[in-house]
């Protein structure tokens, strides 16, 4: 029986792309529906294969560690939002 280690060996960019699909999808290519198990497995094997092969800004759920709003200088005063009655 093939250990995590093996199969995360095994697999190609192609076949990530298809694990990652089905996840998204809950089917199969061929369109049988993924059974929880499935899913979740696959799942992890997608963020295993990336965590080895990809930098980490191409991995599923990267997100910048800076914001925006953070990167802003505040030259002006913050604006007070006020409501008026219709």
């Amino acid at each position: 029986m093939m250990d995590f280690e093996q199969l995360l060996s095994t697999l190609t960019p192609e076949i990530v792309a298809s694990m990652k699909r089905a996840v998204e999808l809950g089917k199969w290519p061929d369109g049988r529906v993924l059974t929880q198990e499935q899913r979740e497995q696959s799942l992890q094997a997608v963020l295993a294969w990336e965590a080895r092969n990809l930098p980490e800004e191409q991995r599923i759920g990267y997100m910048p560690q800076t914001c925006k709003s953070s990167e802003q200088k505040q030259e002006t005063e913050p604006t007070i939002l006020r409501f008026q009655d219709a």
